[in-house]
Order: C-alpha cells, then sequence, then structure tokens
C-alpha cells in the first residue's frame, strides 16, 4: 500500500525518466548537502576550556538549575549525595545501565543504586549526559538503555553528570557530534534538550516548578 506522497513522487520520476537511486544523481544531492551554508552561529558560545564551561554554567543556573563542579568521575557520587542531604533527600536512586555511571564507587557511599527506568516511583535519578550546549545552559540527553528517558521525565529530582569535554559553544557543533558519534543510521530514537528543571506559569502567570517533570535539575560537572 503506497501513500499519496509515494504516487506523487513516482509520478515525477518517471516524468523525469529516473528512478532515484542512479549514483550520480544521488553523489550530487550528497555533495551538495556537505556544502550547504551554515546558519548564523551566536558568538556568545564561541569560547573554549574554561570559560566554556563557565558559560554553560552561568546559563544553566540562569533557568534554574543548579551546578556542582568535580576533579573527576570518583568524586561523582559524593557529590551527589551531598546535594540529596543538602534538600533531606532520601538517599536513594536510580539508575540506567551507563558504563561510565556504573563505574563510579557508589559504594562509597550510604546511597542505594536501583537501575533501570523508572515507572514513575522514584524521586531521585541520575543520569549521563551526552553533552551540553553552553550557549543555552542545555543538556543533550541521547535516549537508550544507558539513560531510559523516563530518568529525564518523571523522578522529582534529576542529576545529571557531563563531562566539561563534552561541552560545545553551540548546536551544530554538537549535531556533528552525534552524527560523529553514531554514524548513518545509528541515531538514538530520541534526543532530549533539556534546559533547566521543569516549568509552567500557565496559571495566573505564577511560575511553578515541577510542572510537567522534575522540579529539580543538578548537574555535576566532571573536569576530568
Amino acid at each position: 500500500m503506497t501513500s499519496a506522497r509515494d504516487d506523487i513522487l513516482a509520478t515525477v520520476r518517471r516524468s523525469l525518466g529516473v528512478s532515484g537511486r542512479e549514483t550520480t544523481r544521488r553523489d550530487i544531492v550528497a555533495d551538495r548537502l556537505r556544502r550547504a551554508p551554515k546558519g548564523v552561529i551566536p558568538a556568545r558560545g564561541q569560547l573554549a576550556g574554561a570559560e566554556l564551561t563557565a558559560l554553560f554554567q552561568t546559563q544553566a543556573e540562569a533557568a534554574f538549575a543548579t551546578v556542582a563542579e568535580v576533579d573527576a568521575s570518583l568524586d561523582v557520587p559524593a557529590a551527589v549525595a551531598e546535594f540529596l542531604r543538602g534538600y533531606n533527600l532520601p538517599a536513594s536512586l536510580r539508575i540506567g545501565g551507563d558504563l561510565r555511571l556504573r563505574a563510579m564507587p557508589w559504594g562509597d557511599t550510604a546511597l542505594q543504586i536501583q537501575q533501570g527506568p523508572s515507572d514513575g516511583s522514584d524521586l531521585n535519578a541520575v543520569s549521563h549526559a551526552f553533552g551540553g550546549v553552553a550557549e543555552t545552559g542545555t543538556l543533550i540527553m541521547a535516549s537508550g538503555p544507558e539513560n531510559p528517558s523516563t530518568l529525564n521525565f518523571l523522578p522529582d529530582n534529576h542529576i545529571v553528570v557531563l563531562s566539561a569535554k563534552d561541552i560545545t559553544g553551540d548546536y551544530e557543533s554538537m549535531w556533528d557530534q552525534l552524527r560523529g558519534t553514531y554514524g548513518r543510521g545509528q541515531m538514538p530514537r530520541t534526543i532530549n534538550m533539556i534546559t533547566g528543571p521543569s516549568r509552567s506559569a500557565d496559571i495566573e502567570q505564577t511560575l511553578l516548578l515541577g510542572a510537567h517533570g522534575p522540579r529539580r535539575l543538578h548537574i555535576i560537572i566532571v573536569k576530568d
């Protein structure tokens, strides 16, 4: 069964005398896509090193996220425990199957760890971001069993680990990294872009955090 779109495109191909599978034509299209001019990229994000990380933190905090820095991934569990204590939250977490998270010394803390997607009953969750975009303080979350999308939306408190080396200045650079990492046809089913905790001002223009997702977003930037 074909759609109206398929019928229209088939008619166009017949009129041109082509099938759409010609190597030369496909190479021409691919070359045009590669050489397509890039859009305007804001100068704000064209930084590097510590300045880029500082810009990400500033923008993330402006969107009501909290940010902490640690020197190495081994320091993450202690930083998570400190965050939970600071808000008097239970010492329990849900994480996905991300190997970077699983390799961290959670056993050095009193935190109780559960693994897998959330069913909505979890208060706290930890994910590892694919990257961050400094110009808006946005986290880029790639879906999959390593970091289930349910952890992005269902728990009240979402803690996200972000490697400083994975922060780019702009979205264009981040999409280049995604395509380079996953390759053609291998992109994750979903890419979630998260800027701050969930919030809404639909009711009487009063800002409410946690309206459609986590009420707290805490980002731990790993310097190494």
